[in-house]
């Protein structure tokens, strides 16, 4: 059963998170908050390294956080950046949320001019590569 939260609230969550990235690089903070069917919030920012490649986005830091406390049914997500419109996530971002997300599950994006979007994970990343997509394991 979903848990229905207001979509201001989970990209408020993803506003207040945003505050604690770690951008000394980039500059950009970003904030996601990732909403569980059994009702939690993950949160997440991204976090920079001077080894660019080992660099995390906020989405996938909420992604990971959720999966590692064993919650695998999400309903919605937020992310949010100071961009002049609404953020959208990036590629490695979409691939990782096709890998754990309903092709109907809701994505808000949204921008601090209050600015935003929602999509399903299908309209972010149609035709993604998927498990089912790699070869069949010989039994």
């Amino acid at each position: 059963m979903a848990v229905i939260m207001e979509k201001i609230d989970l990209l408020n969550k993803a506003k207040e998170i945003r505050a604690k990235a770690y951008t000394p690089y980039s500059k950009f903070p970003v904030g996601a908050a990732l909403l569980t069917t059994s009702g939690k919030v993950y949160s997440g920012c991204n976090i920079e390294n001077a080894a660019y490649p080992v660099s995390l986005c906020a989405e996938r830091v909420a992604i990971f956080k959720a999966i590692s406390e064993g919650e695998t049914d999400f309903s919605e997500m937020a992310v949010v950046a100071d961009t002049g419109r609404p953020v959208p996530p990036c590629g490695s971002c979409r691939q990782v949320m096709s890998e754990f997300f309903d092709k109907k599950m809701l994505i808000h994006i949204g921008n601090l001019h209050d600015d935003q979007k929602t999509m399903t994970m299908e309209e972010l990343l149609p035709f993604s590569f998927e498990p089912s997509d790699l070869p069949a394991e010989e039994v």
